[in-house]
């Protein structure tokens, strides 16, 4: 059984507040390594649910907390990391939509990105309401990664990731 998670470092961006976890084998633990800046959270679905160890269909989730908004979650390094494996997981079952994911990567303290993903996902009530990533990467030296959310490419909705674990 796989234990929830809890203090993550966070911040809304263009805050400086306080408030990420790891527990498997080559797992980064956000909790020590990094702080986590983002745009918005939903109180009812803060952005530490992203981080809890916890996944699956029905699973806690980070939802932004402004419909039809582009969303951003910054992971900010305390050292350089290398990542070998990032794993995620959305989730969408109340309406059609089509949600993307972009993933970049910084290596020079935030000033400049690289992209290493794009994704769309499209969901729908009565169809695919769950997806699940578990990717390969050869990155070194990452001081920051970020994930920038549009909700809604097809459709009205709100930003949202289920889970995210990043590995050495």
């Amino acid at each position: 059984m796989t234990q929830a998670r809890t203090g993550v470092r966070k911040r809304m961006l263009g805050d400086s507040a306080d408030v990420a976890v790891a527990s498997h084998p080559g797992e980064i633990d956000l909790s020590t390594q990094a702080a986590v800046a983002y745009t918005s959270e939903d109180p009812a679905h803060p952005v530490e649910n992203m981080l809890d160890g916890i996944g699956g269909p029905g699973a806690a989730r980070w939802l932004s907390g402004r419909a039809d908004t582009t969303e951003q979650i910054v992971f900010e390094f305390d050292h350089p990391q290398d990542i070998s494996r990032l794993a995620y997981e959305v989730e969408e079952t109340d309406r059609e939509r089509t949600q993307q994911v972009r993933i970049e990567v910084s290596t020079d303290g935030g000033a400049s990105y690289r992209q290493i993903l794009a994704q769309d996902y499209t969901f729908s009530p009565n169809g695919a309401t769950f997806q699940r990533e578990d990717l390969r990467f050869d990155i070194h030296g990452a001081s920051h990664l970020r994930l920038t959310v549009v909700p809604n490419k097809n459709g009205s909705g709100t930003a949202t990731v289920t889970s995210l674990r990043l590995f050495a």
